[in-house]
Parts: structure tokens; C-alpha cells; sequence
């Protein structure tokens, strides 16, 4: 299965890729997909999602990456689906969805990927609100998770903990 539409906005050389990887502890930013047709809300399964809306986000704002559109599917009968959604997901830390299956949410959270079910038609703008408030407050659990895994390892951890006082 491919792509039947996608739509990428360019901002002068930063990639969706490069969001995890230019994020420093004080500056965290990820980029987090919406299972959505109509853009605006979350209004789709995950494995027969119509589309995906990507967006780069951080504590003080949403920046829309990417629209993917896809052909028709059927809910089931039709696991290669999977394969080529999660590929559009690119270095997405989260997808929103209203449902998900076991077999998406075993390929998904072997990519790093953490599914999100919410109820129908929840606002993506809503999601993004909350998203960035957590990043601003304090993250929830699988969001820490996410940070961390995409914060670059710092040569000099162990110097730091030593001076914090720990000792073996």
C-alpha cells in the first residue's frame, strides 16, 4: 500500500526527523500524528485511518508537519496496511486514534511509538493544548519516555551523578 496523497510543509530546512534529535532538556519537542480525515479531529480507527495529520510540537506552540492521505481499506483482512501506516509516521512519538488494534499497537510500540485512544471526534487542537501544557508542567509517564529516549546521551552523565553525591 502507498501513499495516495501526502502533503509535507517546508520551513527552511528542518525535517520532521530533526525534531527529536535538535531538542535540548529545555527546549523538548516531539512530533505526534492524529488519525484524522477531516484534519481537525481525531475521527479514526488507527488501521483504517483515511489519513494522519503530523505535527512538531513543543511548550509554546503546534506546527503542522505533514498531511497523509491513504486509498480506501477495510478494517480487516488487510495486515500490509499496517506496514505502510506506521512508515508515515515517521519519527512520530504518539499517534491519536479512536481505536487500535492489538497487532498495530505491537508493530507500534516496537517503533517507539506510543497509540493514544480517544473518544470520537476529540478536537486536535484540544490534544495539542494538552500536549503542550504537559511539556510546559511536567510530562506524563509515556511522554518521559519518550523524551528520554530521544535525548541525546550525555557523555559526562556519570561526572554529574558523582558530583550529586552517588556513590556505587
Amino acid at each position: 500500500m502507498t501513499f495516495e496523497r501526502k502533503l509535507r510543509l517546508i520551513d527552511g530546512g528542518t525535517t520532521p526527523g530533526a525534531a527529536g534529535a535538535a531538542a535540548d532538556q529545555t527546549h523538548a519537542q516531539v512530533c505526534v500524528a492524529f488519525a484524522s480525515a477531516d484534519r481537525k479531529h481525531v475521527d479514526q480507527h488507527f488501521g483504517a485511518a483515511a489519513g494522519f495529520v503530523i505535527y512538531r510540537v513543543d511548550a509554546h506552540q503546534a506546527e503542522l508537519l505533514e498531511a497523509a492521505q491513504f486509498g480506501r481499506l477495510d478494517m480487516d483482512g488487510n495486515e500490509d496496511k499496517l506496514a505502510a501506516k506506521i512508515d508515515a509516521l515517521g519519527d512520530c512519538v504518539a499517534v491519536y486514534c479512536q481505536a487500535v488494534g492489538a497487532a498495530a499497537i505491537g508493530q507500534l510500540k516496537t517503533r517507539g511509538i506510543q497509540p493514544i485512544k480517544v473518544p470520537a471526534d476529540t478536537a486536535i487542537s484540544d490534544l495539542l493544548r494538552g500536549l503542550r501544557r504537559e511539556l510546559r508542567e511536567g510530562p506524563s509517564a509515556w511522554l518521559a519516555r519518550a523524551l528520554e529516549r530521544r535525548a541525546p546521551r550525555r557523555a559526562d552523565r556519570f561526572e554529574a551523578m558523582e558530583a550529586e553525591g552517588w556513590t556505587e
